[in-house]
């Protein structure tokens, strides 16, 4: 079967399987090298030559280790203009030849049983690889000498098995392209390490709802003068790529605004007005806190946003209630501070929704939940935020239908 994945590799080998032994001796699927590497198509032009790249190849009566290393997947080669695989991939039509080509019987004279390869076979045939009118690259059939020629039913059916790889071969590397693109976005959108004053301990986890690397939940910590730290937990509402790009803006916002120590609720308004201006109509939610290790508190403002959770050495947790606010991008300037006493020992909890609530759990439940789960967690002698943290969370995920964050901070003694 070909196409049963959208492995590259995988797709070529699949080929060389189906056209070894029922229709050819040998077989070898090369791709285009520029195309592989760098998504750009060069059409092949007669009398230029081709670099290309070999994805699999298959030789009968050989074990697949043994023909691995006369033709190594992955090998990139420069195939000369009067080559017949050139020739194919420039004209596009299938080419017939009854011997290697000088540079490409020398390259497998090279190993030590290279040349019994080389006099083993004594019918050729490229095909060209054409998907959505473009020739991604090139297949090469052969026959030993005790089989038949390729006759031109048999160029017809290789051109047809060209043809499905060609497609199949094609899909793999568009997949692969979108999966590296998104794992470079990725890579940009989710936080960089935490920059933590030594007055503070922080611990914090995040759980992307679904198949996502990324979504609509943000967390993060900006250190202050005088060892104190700004921490901030957000949820712009939904989840995946709409959901993200309102998260990175809002995150870069509050990062930058937080370096300038303004009060929590003139944050919050700013956040606000830059989330009311954006074109997608998406909210957020956003808690922020500024730590100050020295007095032994925190000032912190919602907007829209779970209140935090306060949790004693002993384990009892504490809901906090602080004026709700309404999420960002309402354009309402009722953002309130609320300073709150930590005392030592004591472990502050920020959070969003997708932790607490889903549509087989009550907010309130959840709510209760995650109390009981902290209290229980962090009076256990020996526990570290991290470990509560993850015990917490796994606690809890399993009615997530959403984006889980949590970030456990505690004032060292």
């Amino acid at each position: 079967m070909i196409g049963s994945t959208l492995d590259i590799s995988q797709t070529a080998a699949e080929v060389v399987s189906v056209a070894v032994p029922g229709f050819a001796d040998g077989a070898a699927i090369y791709g285009a090298e520029r195309l592989l590497a760098a998504d750009e198509f060069t059409s092949p032009q007669d009398g230029r030559g081709a670099v290309v790249r070999r994805l699999a190849a298959r030789l009968r009566g050989r074990p697949e280790a043994d023909t691995g290393g006369l033709l190594p997947p992955g090998e990139v080669l420069v195939l000369a203009e009067n080559t017949p695989a050139s020739k194919a991939m420039a004209t596009g039509e299938p080419v017939l030849f009854d011997e290697l080509d000088t540079e490409s019987a020398a390259r497998l004279g090279r190993h030590p049983d290279g040349q019994e390869v080389v006099s083993g076979y004594s019918f050729f045939l490229a095909v060209p690889l054409i998907a959505r009118g473009a020739v991604v690259g090139c297949a090469v059939f052969t026959r030993a000498p005790v089989s038949p020629a390729f006759s031109p039913s048999d160029i017809v059916l290789a051109q047809e098995l060209a043809a499905r790889a060609a497609v199949c071969i094609d899909n793999a590397r568009l997949y692969d392209r979108e999966r590296r693109t998104a794992l470079a976005l990725q890579r940009g959108l989710l936080p960089g390490r935490p920059q933590v004053p030594p007055t503070i301990d922080v611990a914090q986890r995040y759980l992307p709802v679904g198949a996502s690397v990324v979504g609509g939940d943000w967390h993060d910590i900006v250190p202050l003068a005088g060892g104190g730290a700004v921490l901030i937990v957000g949820d712009a509402m939904g989840h995946g790529p709409e959901a993200a790009a309102v998260m990175v803006q809002l995150r870069t916002a509050a990062h930058t605004l937080a370096d300038l120590e303004l009060p929590p609720q003139e944050v919050l308004r700013r956040l606000d007005r830059m989330a009311a201006e954006m074109p997608a109509a998406l909210f957020a939610t956003c808690i922020y806190t500024v730590i100050n290790p020295g007095g032994g508190s925190c000032v912190a403002a919602q907007a829209g946003h779970l209140p935090p959770v306060l949790i004693s050495p002993d384990g009892e947790a504490e809901m906090l209630k602080l004026p709700p606010g309404l999420p960002l991008g309402l354009g309402d300037d009722c953002f309130e501070a609320t300073e709150i006493s930590l005392p030592p020992g004591a472990t502050l909890a920020l959070y969003t929704d997708g932790l607490v609530e889903s549509r087989t759990r009550p907010l309130d439940d959840g709510l209760a939940a995650l109390q009981r789960e902290l209290g229980a967690a962090l009076a256990r002698p020996g526990t570290t935020l991290g470990s509560a943290c993850e015990s917490v969370t796994q606690a809890l995920r399993q009615h997530g239908e959403d984006d889980i964050t949590l970030v456990l901070a505690r004032m060292r003694r």
